[in-house]
């Protein structure tokens, strides 16, 4: 049986590494990713959490 999680099989060690590198990939705060993950929850990190960091990297200054 296969133990990885999801995050394991998009190639990151853990959630806080794959939140990291979306920070990083839209050129927005850490901080901004990890709020607005937290208002999604787990369950949108792969689906509505990077629709709103699309939209996120329009308000960063």
């Amino acid at each position: 049986m296969d133990n990885q999680n999801i995050y394991q099989e998009n190639g990151y060690t853990n959630r806080r590494e794959y939140l990291e590198s979306l920070a990083e990939d839209y050129g927005v705060s850490l901080e901004t990713v990890l709020a607005i993950a937290d208002m999604y929850g787990e369950s949108e990190d792969f689906d509505g959490l990077l629709s709103a960091l699309e939209d996120a990297q329009d308000m960063e200054l």
